[in-house]
């Protein structure tokens, strides 16, 4: 008798310890290099650039730029404005993560920006607020957003206002912002303060050689450290 019940001690205690020790219950903390590019698909996207609608240079841009990043950044793509709705309150929450963030995401960024297109409104700050509230949700350390939009926001909210309360409560997020043929001061004043108070760069870029310098700078932190740099003409 007594060696059955030893026997049993024998089995049982190695189950209470794997029901104690499960991986689901460790405090796993992803510190790594985290990129969201949030892009603007808002109707003005659709205007024509050097023989090309803006849209269309940001894409060959971004062609250019995603394999660059590094397999050890996760990155992303939300996109707003992508959508058309009759009414003010679905076209202000046109903004979609078509892409979350994920290692060597490179091919789905570029499949996703192949198939979409201008349609709506600049719902940038409520794309904001989705990127930091649940594209970035789980994920420790610095987080990067490099928002690109050719114009102001005008679905009655501030992205300047979002991010000096954002910076109150949170230091972990930096924006970025390249301000893509944008001419309008309030626009551009509204954008600026939105890189500014997260400690992020402020880019105006008007020409499609503007655009590919900026971005570049932008990740080059991101990118593989031996891709060589392209230099663009601005004829």
């Amino acid at each position: 008798m007594k060696k059955i019940f030893f026997l049993l001690i024998l089995i049982i205690i190695p189950v209470f310890a794997y029901e104690v020790y499960t991986p689901s219950e460790y405090n796993y903390q992803d510190s790594g290099d985290k990129l969201l590019f949030v892009v603007d698909y808002s109707n003005s996207m659709g205007e024509y650039l050097e023989h090309k609608t803006k849209a269309n240079l940001v894409k060959d841009m971004m062609n250019y730029i995603v394999p660059q990043i590094a397999p050890s950044t996760k990155v992303g793509l939300r996109v707003y404005g992508h959508t058309c709705n009759l009414f003010a309150y679905n076209a202000c929450r046109s903004s979609e993560l078509v892409v979350p963030l994920g290692f060597s995401n490179s091919n789905s960024i570029l499949s996703e920006m192949s198939h979409l297109r201008p349609r709506g409104m600049t719902p940038i700050t409520y794309s904001l607020k989705q990127a930091v509230n649940n594209d970035f949700d789980g994920y420790d350390g610095i987080k990067h957003i490099i928002l690109l939009t050719d114009g102001g926001e005008n679905c009655d909210e501030s992205p300047c206002d979002y991010s000096i309360e954002l910076v109150k409560k949170r230091k972990d997020i930096k924006i970025d912002v390249i301000a893509f043929n944008v001419h309008d001061d309030d626009d551009l004043a509204q954008l600026k303060c939105t890189a500014d108070v997260t400690g992020g760069r402020f880019i105006e870029a008007d020409t499609k050689a503007q655009l590919f310098r900026s971005m570049e700078n932008l990740t080059q932190q991101h990118t593989q450290k031996d891709v060589e740099a392209t230099i663009f003409s601005t004829n």
